[in-house]
């Protein structure tokens, strides 16, 4: 009888419903799972650079190149962005195809020494889009933080964008079938997202390799630490898409951008680079593309040699007197999106806005 080769479940970087089944595991599984077993893993450089200048495209197609909103079809962005499209899924396979335990299909936690990484890598979305199974992974992933001996949390993207917010795909499509059910379950999802990282007692340190948008920039400012390379920029278009703000960046942005600039980035979709993100406070420090996984990990290593209860006792003495406001920001925005999603009148201005934009192609 010939041999067969022993299947891991993880060749050519996908697998079919067994196999995430078995790899993925829910949140009950994972507990037992060893999560350091990193051999023959690839030095973390390779999966935090940017390797081109592709155009942001969302889950619509909707191009974000330059900071500019210009959608395209799905099947012209699909033939367009090939190239792009081969190399991103290349690094996702790089990175997964070394993790011995993969449990999760849109994100990669890795247990690091004193803390631990977890890198947005959807494989069901373009450009790391969030959905609410994404999110709901990257809350498990930091719920598991929480409790473990990690002193501090690194959140970084595989690549070249961080995050393009909403995937805008998944919400109409969603949202055309059952307008009531899907409006509350895709805010609450929001709501939950959002709250896991005001609540979080740790300090997070977010690696922006690349273009952060809507949702994906808003966090940003409850995190502790913002690095960026110099090939990232910032966009919250919420009210350009017909949305109100989300990620309490109705709050958080005019504290710390000013009314002025903060009222430009959320009702007229400014696009700000990383240098104009730094000056402005939203960003730590800006690195160079080419040496900016290199600093990163230098830095946060130098973070988590400190003592983990110094370092947790200094958010508590920082953020505890915010983290009530927060989130009664967090509630009142994700009750606004439920109301605009579940009425007729806010729906079918998102939608004639998305198809407008598709149609002027």
């Amino acid at each position: 009888m010939p041999l067969k080769k022993p299947h891991n479940g993880l060749q050519n970087g996908d697998g079919s419903h067994e196999k995430d089944s078995r790899h993925f595991g829910n949140g009950s599984q994972q507990q037992n799972m060893d999560l350091n077993d990193h051999e023959g893993e690839q030095n973390l450089p390779s999966v935090l650079e940017v390797g081109n200048d592709s155009p942001v495209v969302n889950g619509i197609g909707s191009s974000l190149a330059n900071g500019s909103l210009n959608l395209h079809s799905t099947v012209k962005r699909k033939i367009d962005g090939e190239k792009d499209y081969v190399f991103d899924k290349r690094l996702r396979y790089s990175v997964r195809q070394n993790e011995s335990n993969c449990r999760f299909r849109d994100i990669v936690v890795r247990k690091e020494d004193g803390f631990t990484h977890i890198l947005l890598s959807s494989q069901t979305s373009d450009n790391n889009a969030l959905t609410p199974e994404i999110m709901k992974e990257v809350r498990r992933a930091l719920c598991n933080a929480s409790a473990d001996d990690s002193k501090l949390l690194l959140l970084s993207a595989v690549g070249s964008v961080f995050c393009s917010g909403l995937d805008y795909s998944y919400l109409i499509g969603r949202l055309s079938n059952d307008r009531r059910k899907e409006s509350t379950r895709i805010a609450e999802a929001i709501r939950d997202f959002v709250k896991a990282f005001i609540q979080f007692k740790k300090p997070i340190v977010v690696a922006i390799n690349g273009p952060a948008l809507g949702l994906g920039a808003s966090i940003l400012p409850l995190c502790d630490i913002v690095w960026a390379s110099e090939k990232a920029w910032f966009q919250t278009p919420y009210a350009t898409i017909r949305l109100t703000p989300a990620g309490c960046s109705s709050y958080t942005f005019p504290q710390i951008l000013g009314v002025a600039l903060a009222n430009e980035m959320l009702f007229c979709g400014r696009k700000l680079t990383a240098q104009e993100a730094c000056s402005r406070g939203l960003v730590s420090q800006v690195f160079w593309p080419t040496t900016f996984s290199q600093e990163v990990m230098l830095r946060v290593k130098e973070m988590a040699s400190c003592s983990a209860v110094v370092l947790e006792e200094s958010k508590c003495l920082m953020r505890s007197f915010l983290k009530s406001g927060l989130e009664d920001v967090n509630e009142k925005e994700c009750q606004m999106l439920k109301q605009l999603w579940s009425s007729s009148k806010g729906l079918d201005s998102l939608f004639s806005y998305l198809q407008d934009k598709i149609y002027e192609v």
